[in-house]
């Protein structure tokens, strides 16, 4: 594993893939990282993450943000639910940056901009 710190603004999603293919490399898990266990953990964690807001008010965001205990918790689990999402797309070999670019392509054609500027429905099918 790297010492050298990451940050979002110099980190590639291939630096990070590569970091959990080393991870689970070293510890021999191939075994339990199979598609179905990697897509069950990343919705226990999800659930985990959800914990820290349920019966949380949006107005009430900016002190979790600034609790210092309470935001490393979050982050903790934010992070286990992208690990887990990378390793998926290892496990699958799916391109999650063509993968990402095809859903909003996608979803710019469901909701058009000037049709949804900040108004959410439903579009019929």
């Amino acid at each position: 594993m790297t010492d050298s710190p990451m940050r979002d603004d110099h980190t590639t999603v291939a630096q990070l893939r590569g970091l959990l293919t080393q991870f689970v490399a070293e510890r021999d898990w191939h075994v339990y990282h199979d598609a179905k266990n990697l897509s069950m953990s990343i919705a226990i964690e999800a659930a985990e993450l959800m914990e820290h807001f349920q019966w949380v008010r949006n107005e009430d965001v900016a002190a979790l943000r600034a609790d210092g205990a309470k935001l490393a918790e979050v982050r903790e689990e934010l992070a286990d639910v992208v690990a887990y999402a990378l390793a998926l797309a290892n496990v699958l070999e799916i391109d999650l940056a063509s993968a990402i670019q095809d859903k909003m392509r996608k979803n710019e054609q469901k909701y058009p901009a000037a049709q949804f500027r900040g108004v959410w429905y439903k579009p019929k099918a």
